[in-house]
């Protein structure tokens, strides 16, 4: 049975997910990999996002106010066994949800080009491809996306 919980960045099993999720960055994003975690710290996230299958913590995400109009999604991790199941999409839904209930009116998201599956799910949910933002402007490897909620 899938369970979705609402939470923290505090959560302990979002936590543990995330720790998973930057050990393959590392290795995703090798020399870069320095650039890319200063922004993914867990100081400012207030809204994460854990899903469950049989009470285990399978996969994450969360929202952050990017401006008083868009919330950043961030920390999106599946478990490598658990992927090509259709739980990323479960969570972006959730973090959408979430995002209108907060008042929000578009998600944006940045994403590595050495990621070609995230890539995908996010163009599968209806994410659209836009000029890179904020620190990601000018970076050769990020590619960034938008959905208006």
């Amino acid at each position: 049975m899938i369970k979705i919980e609402k939470t923290t960045a505090k959560n302990t099993d979002f936590i543990k997910l995330v720790a998973l999720l930057d050990n393959s960055l590392a290795l995703t994003d090798g020399n870069e990999h320095a650039f890319y975690d200063q922004y993914n710290k867990l100081d400012h996230i207030k809204y994460a996002i854990v899903i469950y299958k049989d009470d285990q913590a399978i996969g994450c995400g969360a929202i952050k106010e990017f401006d008083q109009h868009r919330v950043e999604i961030k920390r999106m991790y599946v478990l490598a066994q658990q992927r090509g199941k259709g739980i990323a999409s479960k969570i972006l839904t959730a973090l959408e949800d979430w995002a209108k209930e907060l008042g929000y009116q578009k998600c944006i998201l940045e994403c590595g080009k050495r990621q070609p599956d995230a890539i995908g799910c996010y163009q599968k949910n209806n994410y659209t491809q836009i000029t890179n933002y904020g620190q990601y402007k000018g970076i050769a490897n990020s590619v960034c996306f938008e959905k208006v909620l």
